[in-house]
């Protein structure tokens, strides 16, 4: 689709809307970096979906405590995962994803009893795994989810591989409000982002001007739990089992890829109340609302 200034794509992938926006250029060039950058997104989505039974994430959580030979696209993950999991004190944990089974962050009231999440407990703890490239060994029972790196991953993956196809083209990619772009467009101008705020999902608290870099968003605007007056988000402490106490709404944080943003954000989330005072050590660009 062609618009004032630049040519849009648009799909669907990972759960979420997904577009590309690439500056003025031929109509076969920008057919064939949206083309790419759809595909991508798909492939990494078939190759991680913890839905599909022909995934990687199946296959590891399927080998039932026997070893299983990592690819490399795969190992780096693990590594990223292991390294977050330090940096958080154990609080983010991809080895996490049983508590699914008792959270519904559907905007319902309910919420798991103690009892129910004490049960899903010993199954979590990258502690646990035995990762020694390229083999990894899990525990029965446990399993690995990376839905809170998967996306960004793509994005910066998408990035890159559209960059390869037209270096001099400046492409905007947006998987479900994770965003990178590559270099900064040939007019000097800047991609406008908008945030979205948490008063009203769907409207924009304010525009970020992005010329190159990632920018990625956490939060519970659209996923989370009432009951009664309490609000809880869907970012569990791993350690716990329940939502972080007293953490902000929404975080945006501006990093070098989306990757890296992304693993701010959720960190910062991770903090609670300590979310700005972390972010502020980082030295990089963050929103909080």
């Amino acid at each position: 689709m062609q618009c004032e200034g630049y040519w849009m794509g648009r799909f669907v992938a990972m759960a979420c809307p997904c577009e590309v926006l690439i500056e003025q250029t031929s109509e076969a060039c920008a057919r064939s970096i949206a083309s790419a950058v759809a595909e991508c997104a798909w492939r990494i989505e078939r190759k991680f979906s913890r839905y599909r039974n022909d995934s990687v994430v199946h296959a590891i959580n399927a080998a039932n405590g026997c070893p299983i030979e990592i690819d490399e696209e795969t190992a780096k993950l693990l590594d990223f995962a292991a390294a977050l999991h330090s940096l958080s004190d154990g609080r983010f944990d991809i080895t996490s994803g049983a508590l699914r089974r008792v959270w519904k962050f559907d905007g319902s009231s309910r919420i798991p009893t103690q009892n129910e999440i004490d049960t899903l407990l010993p199954l979590i703890g990258w502690h646990k795994v035995r990762w020694e490239r390229p083999s990894l060994r899990m525990p029965a029972g446990m399993e690995i989810d990376f839905g809170g790196i998967g996306k960004e991953y793509a994005v910066d993956a998408a990035v890159e591989l559209a960059r390869t196809i037209a270096p001099d083209v400046s492409c905007l990619v947006n998987f479900g409000g994770d965003v990178a772009v590559g270099h900064e467009r040939s007019n000097g101008k800047p991609w406008r982002v908008g945030v979205e705020t948490v008063k009203r999902a769907g409207t924009a608290a304010g525009l970020i001007e992005l010329h190159r870099g990632g920018l990625a968003t956490s939060g519970d605007t659209r996923r989370f739990v009432l009951h009664g007056s309490h609000r809880y988000s869907h970012i569990l402490d791993a350690r716990t089992g329940w939502p972080v106490r007293d953490a902000p709404r929404s975080v945006t944080v501006a990093a070098n890829t989306c990757t890296q943003a992304g693993s701010l954000t959720t960190l910062a989330m991770l903090e609670g109340a300590g979310a700005r005072e972390f972010l502020r050590r980082s030295g990089l660009k963050y929103w909080i609302q």
